[in-house]
């Protein structure tokens, strides 16, 4: 985040009795006009000078609680359709201030100038506009839920200039972009921040004291709004785009190219001076970033970034309670798995001639929405209401008959309604109340999931000490898809309470929860492993004041215990501390972790269920890794990292110790103010490293058939084996990720990035794991070895043409393969050549969105 340290719970920077208490709050006087502001960076028109003056801004890092050198003069000024901010930055030359180019919402190697909003003065929620020297904009949303959001973007205009040793920010925000009551005199929260790029240093116009818990409730106040109207926001943004795509398939009757053509729009209106509604029609998701496919040997599946906008802009009430995972909304079809085991197999005529099976023709990996919408806001009394609905069509696979030809299709996914309900109430001190629930409906006899959580916080009038929790209860009812059999975890629960001490130097928390071993979210969720019961404290000392060399010190600890908790067995304890600090001359800042575990027993990693009986065994271990992270004000900076986990000797079978390596190192450069370059390496390998087998054993692999009865099961009645097969291995993965941008002016860019992933997978022998954890050496000769690569290239042009509207012109190449037995290779450049040779997926794109405000066509047609 851009100002992580800021807006999270912070602690004290010194010993002084008053670091914990907040500053005084400024106030700042609006000044109503009637004429137009030309918005033009230059401040010249006569009404800047009659506004009164925000100045005297204090540091907030590297040394907080010093007033700035070079002034900074902020003006407000408001009329009856918008706000308008007018900063003069003074400085020492024209070559103190930093001016990189980057695009929307990073602010690059640059300073900038930002403003920050409580329209409703709760001190909880918030905005802000930021501009730095070159004209880039960036803007956010703060929440308890969200933290600080940047992805929530708004329609606003800025412009800035160089004058002399100065720069100056000029902004127009409409009233539109922003909500607030209708009271006839207003009273906001309100904060100015400044970056001076060139020492490293932040500051704010109300100090921001590290030592006091929250961010939004240590801002000013804007006074002098009066008689200003919530405008009526209604704004349509409608979409056309192209995609060719090609793929060589380079068989007899299928198309290696095709094209498609989009169209939909997204609209966003005011219902009224709180609530906003968001929809999106006929969504079109096929230029976001590719996901970084890795290969998966965990229990668990792999939880992806959403980077599909209207699921992460202004979602921050429903990702209340972590309860709503988005990528669930258009994932993949549940039945996608399946549809192997509903082909007509192959089979012997009566005259002794094979007639071949049924083939998949299509089997489609996404799930197409019809629409999504959301409906969000805060009354004035403090109430949040969040409800969010889409809808997705039944989804379908196509099989063809070998011999015929004929086609049919079989449903992998029934209509299904996604819905969200969220009432959050802000109450003082950085407090709140919150339920969550969140449905999912499936059209036919197949299951449904509902969960309903409650989550609360509650913090004392000095904001000292915070007492949270939440209880959350899941609902599943039906059958298995494509199956009469009932689903066997209807109900389930979730709790935890902790207490926390959220100010000063030293800060605590200290809490316990409860997943119960039938608690299942992940309709609408994500779940990592349920029966459990765990116990936590965590501790920190941090100064935020530079001392000795070094400009702060962060420093942390913790106690974590779990046992599972149907039965109630011991899984796991754990102790870890570290710590990171930035050196004051050079700004290199160092960092470093340990962590040490006894003896766990992982009850996950068999996938056997219920949970219990069967449990991986992993010896005492302990860690150590550190990092270190250059200036990157300097036009080569570097990141590196390493680590070693090293675990003890395994008393119950003469095997090699287990040990995990990796490192790191991402150099990047900037050419200049408008290009760079950053390159990422990252290498890891475990060794002799037990787990289970990837693939599982398969009854139609004849030198797994023996093991299947050796382990208790039955080849003919295809009944799975009892105990499970464990494998020692070497797993080596590394990445290599190349990126690149070039930004020809505040409002067009161009980037690419490049990512090649590789992860192989070396089995040397093989245990059979019984009951209790009991491991036996197996005779078993099939090769299990396998290699995952894949690779990605995402090169989009971007050019806000005009406030909204975006011309993107976006080219993919994709390709990915996963080699099994003496196709799998642990050589590294073997790995590339593969992915280079793979076919590879082509996709090509434009699209074009226009945003259309009801308010500005309405000026221009009178």
């Amino acid at each position: 985040m851009l100002f992580s340290g800021v807006v999270q719970a912070q602690t004290a920077p010194s010993t002084s009795a008053t670091a914990a208490v907040p500053a005084p709050k400024r106030q700042l006087q609006a000044l109503r006009i009637t004429e137009l502001v030309k918005l033009d960076g230059q401040l010249d028109e006569a009404v800047w000078q009659q506004a009164p003056i925000a100045t005297d801004f204090i540091q907030n890092r590297p040394n907080p609680g010093i007033p700035e050198k070079q002034k900074t003069e902020v003006r407000v000024l408001y009329d009856d359709a918008n706000i308008y901010i007018g900063a003069v930055l003074h400085d020492v030359s024209p070559d103190s201030i930093m001016r990189e180019l980057s695009p929307r919402d990073d602010a690059g190697n640059t300073d900038f100038f930002g403003v920050f909003f409580d329209t409703y003065h709760d001190k909880i929620n918030g905005y802000s506009f930021i501009v730095t020297t070159g004209g880039v904009q960036m803007d956010a949303r703060y929440s308890p839920a969200g933290g600080e959001d940047f992805n929530w973007n708004a329609v606003w205009d800025s412009r800035t200039s160089l004058r002399g040793t100065d720069w100056v920010a000029e902004m127009r925000i409409p009233y539109s972009a922003i909500r607030f009551s209708k009271s006839p005199e207003q009273l906001w929260g309100l904060n100015f921040m400044r970056r001076r790029k060139r020492d490293n240093q932040d500051f704010f116009w109300n100090e921001v004291k590290p030592a006091v818990d929250g961010f939004v409730n240590q801002w000013g106040e804007l006074q002098g709004l009066r008689d200003i109207q919530p405008p009526l926001r209604l704004s349509l943004t409608p979409y056309i785009s192209g995609y060719v795509n090609h793929y060589p398939y380079n068989e007899q009757g299928t198309r290696n190219s095709n094209t498609s053509f989009n169209g939909g729009a997204d609209v966003k209106w005011g219902i009224n001076e709180s609530f906003t509604l968001d929809a999106t029609l006929v969504p079109d998701f096929g230029q976001v970033q590719s996901d970084n496919q890795v290969l998966n040997l965990s229990p668990f599946e792999v939880q992806y970034n959403e980077n599909r906008q209207f699921f992460t802009e202004g979602t921050e009430l429903f990702n209340k309670g972590n309860l709503f995972y988005s990528r669930r909304v258009g994932a993949t079809p549940i039945g996608f798995g399946s549809v192997d085991n509903q082909l007509r197999k192959g089979e012997m005529d009566q005259d002794g001639k094979r007639r071949p099976g049924e083939a998949v023709v299509s089997n489609p990996g996404v799930t197409r929405l019809l629409n999504a919408t959301k409906v969000s806001g805060r009354t004035k009394q403090g109430l949040g209401v969040g409800v969010f609905n889409a809808l997705s069509n039944d989804v379908y696979a196509t099989l063809r008959d070998s011999v015929d030809g004929r086609q049919r299709e079989v449903l992998t996914q029934p209509f299904s309604n996604y819905n969200i309900v969220v009432l959050d109430q802000s109450l003082k001190n950085n407090s709140y109340v919150s339920l969550i629930n969140t449905n999912v409906t499936r059209a036919g006899t197949t299951y449904d999931a509902n969960v309903t959580g409650g989550l609360f916080r509650f913090a004392n009038k000095k904001n000292s000490y915070a007492l949270d929790g939440r209880l959350v209860y899941s609902r599943r009812r039906g059958q298995q898809f494509g199956s009469k059999e009932q689903i066997d975890d209807q109900n389930g629960y979730k709790y935890q309470v902790g207490l926390s001490k959220i100010s000063g130097n030293f800060t605590w928390q200290l809490g316990q929860g409860i997943e119960s071993d039938t608690y299942n979210p992940n309709d609408l969720g994500i779940l990592f492993g349920n029966n459990n019961i765990s116990q936590y404290l965590n501790v920190s000392y941090n100064k935020y004041k530079p001392f000795w060399k070094v400009n702060n010190l962060y420093t942390w600890g913790s106690l974590n215990h779990s046992l599972l908790y149907k039965p109630t067995r011991y899984q796991s304890a754990n102790v870890a501390a570290g710590f990171n600090t930035t050196f004051t001359k050079n700004f290199l800042t160092v960092g470093a972790n340990v962590d040490a575990n006894p003896v766990t027993n992982d009850y996950y990693e068999p996938r056997q269920y219920p949970l219990g009986d069967y449990y991986v065994r992993v010896p005492a271990n302990a860690n150590v890794d550190g990092f270190a992270s250059s200036d990157y004000r300097k036009k080569l900076a570097w990141d590196v990292g390493a680590g070693v986990r090293w675990y003890a000797e395994d008393d119950r079978l003469a095997r090699p110790r287990r040990m995990g390596y990796g490192w790191s190192v991402s150099p990047r450069y900037r050419v200049n103010n408008q290009l760079n370059f950053r390159y990422a390496l990252d290498w890891n390998l475990r060794q002799n490293q037990i787990g289970y087998v990837n693939g599982d054993l398969s009854f139609s692999q004849p030198l797994d058939t023996a093991i299947i009865r050796q382990f208790g099961g039955n080849v003919l009645l295809r009944k799975a084996p009892v105990d499970v097969l464990l494998g020692r291995r070497r797993v080596l993965t590394v990445t290599n990720t190349l990126s690149g941008a070039y930004t020809f002016n505040n409002r067009m860019s161009l980037t690419i990035r490049m990512r090649h992933y590789t992860s192989t997978v070396s089995y040397a022998d093989f245990v059979r794991l019984g009951k209790d954890g009991r491991e036996t050496l197996v005779d078993y000769r099939r090769n299990r070895d396998n290699t995952f690569n894949a690779f990605n290239v995402d090169a989009v042009y971007a050019w806000w043409f005009a406030p909204g509207s975006q011309v993107s012109i976006v080219w993919k190449n994709a390709s990915s393969s996963f080699l099994e037995a003496n196709e799998a290779t642990p050589l590294y450049f073997s790995n590339l050549n593969n992915t280079m040779n793979t076919p590879h997926n082509n996709n090509l794109s434009i699209k074009i969105l226009y945003y259309l405000d009801y308010l500005m066509v309405k000026r221009r047609l009178t």
